[in-house]
């Protein structure tokens, strides 16, 4: 479908970092509010300083290295220079153009060629490499804060109050629709790491970063997936009267 003349672009199409970080920033704010001086506020407050860390990292992994490009096209200069040089300083009226002359005049162009395509070729993976390697480890950073978000909910059951305690069991200090309200959160937190895992994969087209992304949002997705199944089984108790979330 033809866009109409005039009419903007619809955003749609990529995700945007400064829309993630806003959500973060608005998730930790009620967390704040609803569980002051909590771990959980803790831990929302480190993934909105990651997620403004992600965002300038993604979007300068979309721009060209600038050293190395510098390099690239310094070595294009100095081979067409030597090519140059040899076409310049040859005696044409002294070659014979027969097959042994020819390849004694064309076999320095021919090193200096293949020296400079692999020249550029390994600065152009070294460019590949160092964006990966950065990539990577914000990726490993957001790996870690799942787990984190995960170890918070760990302990957090909705039956527990209907079984009696005993000497090693944790201490119950959320019941009812607050228990409820602190496992949303955290299945919020993990959903916007994965986004932000997401922003890696949508300005990095390398191989590895897409999978690490990948492997991260099925992390997320996987552990969000086991808080639901607690947040689901508050339908089978009488958990009190609901409470308004801000």
């Amino acid at each position: 479908m033809r866009r109409r003349s005039g009419m903007p672009a619809l955003p749609y199409r990529t995700l945007s970092a400064l829309q993630v970080i806003n959500t973060i920033d608005a998730l930790s704010r009620r967390i704040c509010e609803r569980f002051p001086g909590s771990g959980l506020q803790n831990v929302s407050e480190e993934l909105a300083a990651v997620a403004r860390r992600c965002a300038a990292e993604s979007e300068r992994l979309r721009d060209p290295v600038i050293p190395i490009r510098l390099s690239v096209y310094s070595i294009w200069a100095l081979g067409a220079g030597a090519l140059a040089w040899i076409a310049l300083t040859l005696h044409y009226d002294d070659v014979e153009f027969e097959a042994a002359s020819l390849v004694q005049v064309l076999e320095p162009a021919m090193n200096i060629a293949v020296l400079v395509g692999l020249g550029v070729v390994t600065l152009g993976r070294l460019e590949e490499r160092w964006k990966r390697a950065k990539a990577l480890d914000y990726l490993h950073e957001l790996r870690s804060i799942a787990h984190v978000v995960d170890m918070h909910q760990l302990t957090k059951d909705p039956y527990r109050r209907l079984l009696p305690a005993t000497a090693s069991s944790p201490a119950e200090s959320l019941q009812g629709p607050l228990l409820e309200r602190y496992l949303d959160y955290c299945s919020e937190m993990l959903s916007l790491t994965g986004k932000l895992a997401a922003l890696f994969a949508q300005s990095c087209r390398d191989p590895e970063v897409v999978a690490g992304a990948s492997d991260i949002e099925q992390l997320t997705t996987a552990l969000s997936r086991k808080i639901w199944q607690k947040i689901m089984a508050f339908s089978r108790y009488d958990n009190g009267p609901e409470m308004a979330a801000p």
